[in-house]
């Protein structure tokens, strides 16, 4: 007797396994990770319903916010002249490299080679604005 084999079962299988290791897979980021991964920031930075302004802005809806655009903190006049609205996208670059984004900012930090921990921290930062 022959047996029927599955062709779609097996073509889900080929496409999970390549999806896994595509650059796009876990672009989204991991809460959970993001939030350790934050740890990083959190030393200058706040989320959450009390966060305010320190060594640097609160990040409570950045993600669409205008760069600079705080009450809560004296930006430099690089940052306050930046002329955008923070998306993913650009917090992402920003977190690679704060100087390649914005030029003169005051932010003294060197950024975050891992492409996957930014995505985690965005998702976290996502997660905070809800």
């Amino acid at each position: 007797m022959l047996q029927r084999t599955r062709p779609f079962s097996s073509l889900a299988v080929v496409l999970a396994i390549m999806w896994s290791w595509s650059p796009l897979a876990g672009a989204a980021g991991d809460v959970a990770a993001g939030r350790a991964a934050f740890a990083k920031c959190a030393s200058c930075h706040q989320v959450g319903p009390s966060a305010r302004g320190g060594f640097g802005p609160q990040l409570n809806g950045v993600i669409g916010r205008r760069a600079g655009a705080t009450a809560d903190f004296r930006y430099s006049s690089a940052m306050a002249n930046a002329n955008f609205n923070w998306t993913e996208e650009r917090l992402r670059a920003f977190m690679k490299s704060p100087d390649d984004v914005v030029p003169g900012n005051k932010m003294r930090f060197w950024g975050i080679a891992s492409e996957r921990q930014r995505d985690d921290i965005l998702a976290y930062l996502r997660s905070t604005t809800r």
